[in-house]
């Protein structure tokens, strides 16, 4: 394992930022708008069989897992050995994302208890749990950060046997699943299908796809589609990759092993595309923007709701004004255009607020402590994502996981603090 840092891999950066818009592009497409009578009305959108393909195509969100991968494999090659280079390389991680977490929660927890003491708290509860939906992808990140010194161990020991090991408890976990018909039952496959597509960024880390033969990415793509193409049609695995009205369960949420056949055929199409030379120089103008967005992409990610939920209040407001223009105001890509505006607006700024919110990192973090930072903010923020952020006695489950959440961010501060600070952290990521 070589400790020098190989230059920085574009195609790499620009599938993570790729992946985040395309979380927004589908998250607006997933309820249609409409004026009925003077009145809006949301729709969950149903769309047909054509749409279940092109979930397909455009769903990358085991590309972000496969950076994810990539990125803490090159972090750990510069990582000093021994228990002191992995308290560092955990503190470091976990407090980069200590500054979105505490931001957002902090946000979410006002504007829900608020609500629910002076409006409606069942409706409150209710929303604010529907809203912290989205931690599952910050739960699922903590845990892959952790046991990522591990993985990466694991995978310059076994190789491909530690993938093999995961997809098949990862199948397990969908046969059980079908068996009872009890899709909860899958929520177990977090913690296999999206380490696998984070094994898969390990492995492409260490050389596989991008500097072997072609063959080899070539096959690992059409090995993934047949794999889909065969649990769908062959196994009744759902038919779409992201969850819509008439598919409302689908493949993503929660995971199931297709999702890792997809990531595999990212993880070739990635090989095809850096051995071709894509993207392996920018222009420089473009380097600063590339990075900025990885750096934010935590924030982006955690953000993009409330930001989509603002849009459609917007282009809901210029609809009674002008009537005759609802349908455009209303239509999903203008959603869509809205929201990455006002989101591209506004989260340089969010992402300085968190950048002062990260507590800085000293030169000696100690491990045990820092480990138990990460369980309890793995296991405050799960239960966010299950109950939501409103501090009311109807929902203690709730209340329990705030206060956990900021438990665990006062540990991480703590224990990635120890010994003599070094330099101030300017960016999130």
């Amino acid at each position: 394992m070589s400790s020098a840092r190989e230059p920085r891999n574009h195609l790499i950066d620009a599938a993570r930022a790729a992946s985040i818009l395309v979380v927004v592009w589908a998250h607006c497409m997933l309820y249609q708008i409409s004026l009925v009578d003077g009145r809006p009305k949301v729709t969950p959108w149903a769309p047909g069989p054509i749409w279940w393909f092109v979930s397909w195509v455009f769903m990358i969100m085991p590309t972000f897992f496969i950076a994810g991968g990539f990125g803490h494999a090159i972090s750990l090659n510069s990582t000093p050995p021994g228990p002191a280079g992995l308290a560092l390389f955990l503190a470091q991680r976990g407090r980069r994302l200590v500054g979105p977490l505490v931001l957002f929660i902090s946000f979410l927890t006002v504007t829900s208890t608020l609500a629910a003491w002076f409006w409606d708290a069942p409706a409150a509860i209710l929303y604010s749990a529907q809203l912290c939906q989205l931690l599952w992808f910050l739960t699922v990140y903590l845990v892959v950060a952790l046991i990522a010194p591990a993985m990466v161990r694991l995978h310059d020991r076994y190789g491909v046997w530690v993938m093999i090991v995961l997809a098949l408890a990862a199948a397990s976990v969908d046969a059980w699943s079908f068996a009872v018909n009890n899709y909860q039952l899958r929520n177990l496959n977090m913690l296999l299908v999206w380490p696998l597509c984070h094994q898969f960024g390990i492995a492409y880390q260490r050389g596989w796809w991008r500097r072997q033969p072609a063959w080899l990415s070539g096959a690992s793509i059409v090995a993934g589609i047949v794999g889909v193409v065969v649990l769908v049609f062959g196994f009744g695995y759902p038919a779409s990759a992201l969850g819509f009205a008439n598919i409302p369960i689908a493949n993503i949420q929660p995971p199931t092993l297709a999702m890792a056949c997809l990531g595999l055929a990212q993880a070739g199409a990635l090989g095809l595309l850096e051995k071709a030379g894509f993207l392996r120089v920018i222009p420089p103008k473009l380097v600063r923007p590339l990075a900025v967005a990885n750096a934010l992409a935590v924030t982006l990610y955690l953000w993009h709701i409330p930001f989509i939920f603002l849009s459609g209040m917007l282009l809901l407001g210029l609809s009674y004004l002008l009537p005759g223009a609802a349908p455009v105001f209303l239509w999903q890509g203008t959603l869509l255009l809205v929201t990455v505006v006002v989101l591209g607006a506004s989260v340089m700024g969010i992402g300085r607020v968190e950048a002062a919110l990260i507590p800085p990192l000293g030169t000696a973090p100690r491990l045990g402590p820092t480990i138990v930072a990460y369980l309890v903010l793995v296991g405050a923020t799960a239960l966010v994502w299950h109950d939501g952020t409103v501090l009311h006695p109807s929902s203690p489950g709730s209340v329990i996981g705030v206060l956990g959440i900021y438990l665990g961010v006062a540990l991480m501060a703590k224990a990635s603090g120890a010994g003599k600070v070094s330099a101030p952290t300017a960016a999130a990521g």
